[in-house]
Formats: structure tokens, sequence, C-alpha cells
């Protein structure tokens, strides 16, 4: 048995890391130790801490030949998968070649290396080398993110800057186009749920403006189509507006918002109109709000008439500034994604 010694200051030592060091492992060394310090046996210190008597001899004599530094030292031996050594390769390959499925990626990994793994193997090193299944994003194919950069850099931010400061009055003008039929979305359900599809093609148009800072929504409603008279019946509602700062429309580049008519009536009622890079919809903020009028009224529910449909749209666009108010505050930021540094499959 092996004979050690233990002074005051290592006692009290023991006494606090076996309750405070931050590790349970080590803590059930500094128990150990302390027991043996208090005169117990070795046989009641396997019983009451709960180790075997080899495992109590490593901790004596790590004490014996470090103290308690030496305690707190401890490693665990964790076998490396073989699938490690083709790392550099693996990740080359699913970086230009990123696979659907892990059954595609466990088969491309027996092809590359010889190795033979599980699905859930494969799921578990495809997580340890940072990947994981990501919903593919859509980038406009003729978008051009210098454009788009120098648009927003020069044009966009400072007067956003300007808005933020009460100076300006920024609003992201564009239309939606609500089509009545069945909008599918996912349910945590015990098996999988349809919902009836309305027939026709009844469409609800919304032509909106967003205040890029305070999020009111200025709107023009009709069941037909969107054409230039939308347009200036929205500028005038934003004229009406009174206010006593500059007003800037920030708007795509669509026909029906480019031609004489609006940019005559916008001239005159002062707005200035400022229109996109082509193929940005990524620097368009009401875009955000469209996509959660979706998720919000009319992914996985059916309504049995077009008038139920247009109620249900208008209630949630009419709640933006009080209901959803804080779920939009945190989706509608001025911060945009860019599609300069975005990795795109070819």
């Amino acid at each position: 048995m092996l004979k050690l010694s233990f002074n005051a200051d290592e006692v009290e030592n023991l006494h606090y890391e076996r309750f405070h060091h931050p590790h349970p492992r080590v803590q059930r060394k500094m128990e150990a130790l302390y027991l043996k310090s208090q005169g117990y046996s070795h046989g009641e210190i396997c019983k009451l801490t709960r180790i075997s008597e080899p495992t109590l001899l490593k901790y004596l004599r790590d004490y014996q030949a470090g103290g308690i530094d030496k305690l707190k030292e401890f490693a665990f031996s964790k076998p490396e998968s073989a699938l490690r050594q083709h790392q550099t390769s693996i990740e080359a390959y699913f970086r230009e070649h990123p696979p659907q499925t892990l059954a595609e990626a466990r088969a491309k990994i027996i092809e590359l290396t010889g190795i033979t793994r599980s699905r859930e193997q494969v799921r578990v090193f495809l997580k340890s080398i940072g990947m994981s299944c990501r919903r593919v994003g859509l980038i406009p194919a003729k978008a051009d993110p210098v454009q788009q950069e120098e648009f927003l850099k020069k044009k966009l931010e400072p007067r956003l800057e300007e808005a933020k400061s009460g100076l300006r009055a920024v609003f992201f003008v564009e239309a939606a186009h609500f089509v009545l039929g069945a909008y599918l979305g996912f349910l945590w359900c015990f098996e999988r749920v349809f919902i009836k599809s309305s027939s026709g093609r009844q469409c609800f148009n919304v032509l909106g403006a967003l205040n890029a800072v305070t999020h009111e929504l200025i709107m023009v409603t009709n069941d037909t189509y969107i054409n230039s008279h939308s347009v200036c019946e929205l500028l005038l509602k934003l004229a009406a507006l009174g206010l006593t700062v500059p007003i800037t429309l920030v708007l795509d580049n669509a026909r029906y918002q480019k031609c004489a008519l609006v940019m005559e009536l916008a001239a005159s009622l002062n707005i200035e109109l400022l229109y996109l890079t082509t193929y940005s919809p990524n620097l368009n903020l009401i875009e955000r709000l469209w996509k959660f009028v979706k998720k919000q009224c009319l992914y996985s529910i059916y309504y049995p008439d077009f008038n139920a449909f247009k109620s249900a749209i208008s209630s949630c666009l009419e709640q933006c500034h009080t209901s959803y108010k804080p779920q939009l505050d945190s989706l509608l930021t001025l911060r945009f994604q860019s599609f300069k540094n975005v990795n795109s499959l070819h």
C-alpha cells in the first residue's frame, strides 16, 4: 500500500477542489485523495467513490509524482476514424460536388477511399468536418455581384443612413401576386398530411411600399393586374402621408414602374425613384415581407373561396404593425445578402 503524507494546506486544497473544480472527473480524483488524507482504507475509498482499486492506485501514484497539479491532468483516448486520413481529398471533392443524400456521400467515399462505413457513420464524419444538410439558395443567373455591391455602397446605404437619422423616408416597393391554390409547407406530423387545393387561377395583387425604418406598409390592391396606374395610385398615397422629409422609393425595373407616366408623377410629387440594379431581389427589403406572409397565413392552409383567401392575406398585412411587429423587426433588418462570395453550383 502506498504511504502518502498530507500537510494542512494540501488537505484544504483537496477539500476545495473536490467540490469546485469544473470537471467532474477531476472532482472524483480530489475526493479519492481527500478521503485518503482522512485515513480511509482503500476499500472504503473505492466503495464511496465507485472506482476500482487499480484506478485508485493510479490516482495515488499521480499525486505522489506531481501533487494536486498532476491530478488535474486528464486525457481521453479517442479512436480516430480511418476516414480522417482521407479528410483533405474528401473535403476537396465535396466542396466541388456536394452530395444530395447520405447514400450518395457514402458511395462516393467508398469510391475515393475504399473504406466502407454505414450511413450514420458517414453522417457523423461529414458533420465533424463542418458539413450539414442545408437548403440550397437561389441566385439570379444574370445577377452582377460587382454592380450590386457598388449600388449598395454608393446609393442605397447612404440613403438608409439618412432614413435612420430621420432625414429621409425610404420605402421598398414591389408587387406580390398571390394566386389562389395550395401553398405546400412543412408540418410535424405522424403521417403525411394532404390539404385541399382550390381550382382556378384567381389572383390577389398587392403593390406595397415598405418603410425601411418604421416598417409601415402602404398598399394598393386589386384582383386584376398591377400596372402603371397602380403605381401612380401608390405614389399619391405616399404623398398624402404629409412627410416633411425627402421620400425615396427603392424599386425594380418592371416596365410599369419605369414608364414616363410614373416618372413624371414622381417628379411632380418630389419623390425620388431609385431603381435597383437588374436581377437584385436580394436588395429589396419587401421581398422578406412577402415570404413572411406566405409562411404565416398560406403554407399548409386551405381556403374554401377567394374571399377567405384575400381576407387572410389582408389581415396578415394589416397586423404588421401590431401582432407581428416583434417578428418583423428582427426579420426586416437593413442587412442584405451579397452574392459576391457565395458558393454556387455551375
